[in-house]
């Protein structure tokens, strides 16, 4: 029921009402940013465990639709800042499937969830720059979106930009944040604003950090998954800066509330080639959790890019030890 596209995550968040909601993005350029609501409710207690494991498997699948509420003619590409001073408007769920029936004229139920992608298409959802992680705030209920690159949007025949993307040849990728109407997450409306156009201010000009000052922020590019620690405080995970702002991937603390809000920061690097990803924060125990994928991705044998994480010299075998990179989860704690 969750639709077949490319998933990159389902986040669920448990509505007031109980019932289940899944956030979805769709990996690709141009594609779609999708909820999933469940028909029944969550029940509390280990004796309704095997009712609770069949929540996603019916209900209503939704595809957002954007308005932004500035002038056409505003949203220039650029990354300029229309008149009123920020990227946001209003959106709605648009309904692919209600309770199990299609709700898109010419699919059938059995279509719109093989077909999705086609679906969206005919209900006019709007198209984004790759919506890798969609993840709700514990804390406020806000949901977070991170919109990876696109640098084919306003090229050849493709969309130009529109206020919920608004830039062509989007390499460094944007962070939306979403408010559920009355903060319920079944709801079928929302509000919405770019949190960050992400980028190295020094270089791109385009850059928007929700109004904090871009000469005190860390240069970010290609958000790809986000997380939360206790405070409700942002952390976004990297993948493909080295090829758009010339540093390595990595992880970086956003503050969403009062003065430093959209202050980005980075926390950690990781080696080149890898991406960094799956953040989880444990700020109780002073820890923080990364998984590095595919580090010297570009290397080859006998010409190693990189030897993370045993560093020891290239083709070297022990048994705890080996000369050539390793995908790892790391873990950093406090000293």
């Amino acid at each position: 029921m969750l639709g077949r596209f490319k998933h990159e995550g389902a986040t669920v968040r448990v509505a007031p009402s109980g019932h289940v909601v899944a956030y979805m993005g769709d990996d690709e350029r141009f594609d779609y940013l999708y909820k999933f609501v469940s028909r029944e409710t969550y029940r509390k207690g280990d004796q309704h465990r095997e009712h609770n494991k069949r929540l996603l498997s019916a209900g209503s699948l939704y595809v957002a639709r954007f308005r932004g509420d500035s002038p056409v003619e505003e949203i220039t590409g650029t990354g300029a800042l229309p008149s009123d001073g920020a990227f946001d408007g209003t959106g709605e769920w648009v309904p692919l499937v209600l309770d199990g029936v299609s709700q898109v004229p010419g699919f059938t139920t059995e279509e719109v969830l093989v077909r999705t992608r086609l679906a969206a298409d005919a209900v006019g959802a709007t198209k984004m720059d790759r919506p890798e992680d969609v993840e709700p705030n514990p804390r406020t209920g806000r949901v977070y979106v991170a919109c990876t690159n696109n640098t084919a949007r306003g090229t050849g025949t493709n969309e130009g930009a529109t206020e919920p993307n608004p830039r062509t040849r989007n390499r460094d990728g944007h962070v939306v944040e979403l408010t559920e109407a009355a903060d319920d997450p079944t709801a079928t409306t929302f509000g919405w604003q770019i949190l960050l156009l992400c980028g190295d201010p020094a270089v791109n000009g385009s850059t928007y950090f929700a109004g904090f000052p871009p000469e005190a922020v860390s240069p970010i590019s290609c958000p790809d998954n986000v997380a939360f620690d206790g405070d409700g405080t942002l952390w976004i995970s990297t993948d493909g800066a080295p090829g758009t702002i010339g540093y390595c991937d990595g992880l970086y603390k956003v503050p969403l509330e009062g003065p430093e809000r959209g202050r980005v920061q980075q926390f950690l690097s990781v080696p080149t080639g890898a991406e960094t990803c799956g953040p989880v924060i444990r700020e109780q125990q002073d820890m923080v959790y990364v998984a590095v994928q595919h580090p010297g991705e570009d290397g080859r044998w006998g010409a190693q890019q990189s030897l993370f994480p045993d560093y020891v010299p290239e083709g070297t075998v022990t048994p705890d030890a080996w000369g050539g990179p390793r995908p790892s989860v790391v873990q950093v704690w406090r000293d």
